[in-house]
């Protein structure tokens, strides 16, 4: 029975064979897609991954991308360690579009990063000015190394590229555009600016110079400041290294000064000083001045201007102050500027004063400076790093260069430099050249006016309701330099004036 059983069982199975074996050919095939579709996926995302780091092991593309343009054989830099990411709530996010020269937008883009802190927002990059007078065309990733800067400041700031599609002007949203009030405190961020983030989600800040207190600000927020002057703001590999060439190239040949001779058109133009121009180049500055719209001050007393101290020295004038300090004929200057006005005919005192004068253009092969030619900021950056760099740092005129650049030097330990005095400068400059004064009392005059004006460790001179006279933040900021010391008593020993 048992085998009669088996025999009709048997014979029972073939017709049931068929179903199952298709049932299960259709499970293989639904496994094998998914697992197909499962391994596409992870595959694009390595890709992906792969793109952002190491794009030619995944792809083998060899174009012409920023990747591969570095050095044949050179491995790619391994990227920094990420900070932990500050976790917050974002109010919204801030657009800043910076105005000026590239150290005043410099100190701005701080300024913005501690008011997007202050006030819980996402900063987008900075955008740079490309309608001043120096008309660059660099932006912001041009000049710094955006990667460095976002995430530097995570744990602090969210950064980022571009907004959000929903945000974009394509699909017709209207941020607020608006100039926040210069020389602002925290209140007036908190208080007047923080509540429009609850009816705009964007709000663009169109002019960001001078936009923060110099002082009144919180010690925690000044010190942000900081870290992002001299820290997250670095410059692209390609700014560094041919700055650091070129200052290798200077001090191939010895110490150095550094001399910020601000005698250039633009200079001229906008602060209406001409002393030392002819009537036809006077006339020419003035034209400019008039040329530009923005510019609100048109007719300006260039004479009374410069009793005041208000006018960059010339180079006739620096001469003169430069061998009353002491300085050498031998002493290698380097000129951190643009293109002087008057070109040779103006510098002719100051190369007969200081034969070893070099500037960039001099040390550089034209190859180097090449793809800088036509970018201001760029070669502005160059200047920028000699001059932190150098022995000693003269600055003519104290604007934004030579301010920020004083903040930089002071961090690095209160390297030598001078803040000239140009109101009393002026006075005994006139008074030697009109035989009053001989040359060694001369000498000695300017030497007395400037033995504590060399960099050492001072506390800010604040003066209220004047934020635009008395001493700017990031070229004195004390709060990032003098914990532990009181910097008002504290000089820097054997600070000596005489160049060796």
């Amino acid at each position: 029975m048992e085998a009669v059983r088996s025999e009709r069982n048997a014979e029972k199975l073939p017709p049931l064979q068929g179903p199952v074996m298709q049932r299960t050919r259709l499970q293989v095939w639904f496994i094998r897609v998914c697992s197909s579709i499962l391994i596409w996926t992870c595959l694009v995302q390595l890709a992906a991954v792969g793109e952002l780091w190491h794009p030619r092991v995944l792809t083998g593309y060899t174009g012409p991308t920023k990747m591969s343009a570095r050095r044949e054989g050179a491995l790619p830099p391994s990227p920094p360690p990420f900070v932990p990411a500050r976790r917050y709530t974002s109010n919204g996010f801030l657009r800043v579009t910076c105005n000026g020269g590239l150290n005043q937008m410099r100190s701005a883009i701080c300024d913005m990063v501690t008011i997007a802190r202050l006030l819980n927002l996402t900063l987008l990059v900075p955008e740079l000015d490309k309608t001043s007078f120096w008309a660059d065309p660099s932006n912001f990733e041009d000049i710094f190394d955006v990667g460095h800067f976002i995430n530097s400041l995570r744990d602090e700031v969210r950064i980022i590229k571009r907004l959000p599609k929903r945000l974009g002007l394509r699909y017709g949203y209207q941020p607020l555009a608006m100039p926040p009030v210069s020389w602002s405190n925290e209140q007036y961020y908190l208080q007047q600016i923080l509540p429009l983030f609850d009816k705009h989600t964007v709000i663009h800040f169109n002019r960001t110079d001078s936009r923060l207190a110099n002082n009144g600000i919180s010690l925690e927020l000044q010190k942000l400041r900081c870290r992002v002057n001299f820290q997250a703001l670095k410059f692209t590999p390609e700014i560094e290294a041919l700055g650091n060439k070129l200052i290798g190239i200077i001090k191939q040949k010895g110490p150095y000064l550094a001399l910020h001779l601000r005698y250039e058109m633009d200079m001229l133009a906008f602060s209406g000083c001409t002393h030392g121009c002819t009537e036809v180049e006077a006339e020419e500055l003035k034209q400019l001045r008039y040329a530009f719209p923005w510019w609100r001050e048109k007719e300006i007393l260039s004479e009374e201007k410069r009793s005041n101290g208000l006018c960059p020295l010339t180079p006739e004038e620096t001469a003169l102050i430069l061998q009353a300090l002491g300085f050498h004929k031998d002493t290698q200057i380097y000129i951190a500027s643009g293109e002087i006005y008057g070109n040779q005919r103006r510098l002719a005192a100051l190369r007969a004063a200081f034969p070893n004068i070099v500037k960039k253009e001099m040390l550089l092969a034209p190859d180097d400076l090449r793809l800088f030619q036509n970018h201001s900021s760029q070669m502005a950056a160059l200047d920028f790093m000699v001059s932190v760099a150098s022995d000693i740092f003269v600055p003519t005129y104290d604007g934004n260069m030579a301010r920020v650049v004083e903040g930089h030097r002071r961090n690095l330990g209160f390297k030598k430099t001078f803040q000239l005095d140009r109101r009393k400068l002026v006075e005994l400059l006139d008074l030697h050249q009109n035989g009053t004064l001989s040359l060694d009392e001369f000498s000695v005059s300017v030497r007395l006016a400037h033995e504590r004006r060399m960099g050492q460790p001072a506390q800010r001179r604040v003066i209220p309701n004047k934020p635009k006279e008395e001493e700017y933040f990031y070229s004195n900021p004390q709060e990032c330099l003098c914990e532990g010391i009181t910097c008002a008593d504290s000089f820097a020993p054997g600070n000596k004036t005489i160049f060796k």
